[in-house]
């Protein structure tokens, strides 16, 4: 089977594709989204809507913010995973990827793109770090983005969303319930999920206060 080998990491053929059409997904779940919470109307002529530059530009800063945020959440697990020894591969859900498009077109957002699925045989601890991984790598993300947020224009929008963006999937992602990341982590250790999920919250909020949405 082909793909990709990046930094010995490889990537399947149908990895990539599901990589891709999430990134796709997503950017334009959340410009549907951001283009009807300004007032302005989808629905009836759709063709109308998605061709105008104000879509346009919305569907640019989605992507480079919540599509990046998501994925690269993702592609860190998988690369601990990987480095554990694991056999680690994206795949998008699918029906999720409809939901959230279809639940942006209705006025809310939904967004489950699908999840990295690893096998072989893995630690408490190393199955920790690689649930902690992903939510640590939006915190990263934020500080990628602030010097953005300091801009004008197009550049400024992309700080300022990258920055809540990435602020709330890393504090949502660490909390302890179902198949998020921070159940893991607290199976594996109560002081490294407290000083996380302690200190993501306080990054979320703090992002909501200082930094708010930007007014497309």
């Amino acid at each position: 089977m082909s793909g990709v080998t990046l930094g010995g990491i490889r990537f399947y053929p149908d990895e990539l594709r599901d990589l891709v059409v999430a990134w796709i997904v997503l950017g334009a779940a959340f410009s549907v989204f951001f283009f009807r919470a300004t007032g302005r109307q989808v629905f009836p002529d759709i063709a109308s809507v998605v061709s105008s530059p104000a879509f346009g530009r919305l569907l640019a800063v989605s992507m480079l913010t919540v599509g990046v945020g998501f994925l690269l959440h993702e592609l860190a697990h998988k690369v601990v995973a990987v480095r554990f020894g694991q056999v680690a591969a994206f795949r998008a859900d699918y029906p999720m990827l409809a939901l959230c498009l279809g639940a942006a077109l209705a006025g809310f957002l939904f967004a489950a793109p699908g999840a990295v699925h690893h096998r072989g045989r893995i630690t408490v601890r190393e199955n920790g770090l690689v649930s902690v991984a992903g939510p640590l790598t939006n915190v990263a993300l934020v500080a990628v983005f602030l010097p953005f947020y300091l801009l004008s224009g197009f550049l400024g929008d992309v700080g300022q969303l990258g920055i809540i963006i990435n602020a709330v999937l890393a504090a949502f992602n660490m909390i302890p319930f179902g198949p998020l990341d921070g159940k893991k982590v607290l199976g594996w250790s109560k002081t490294v999920f407290a000083a996380v999920f302690l200190g993501t919250v306080a990054l979320a909020v703090g992002s909501f206060f200082v930094v708010g949405f930007p007014t497309f």
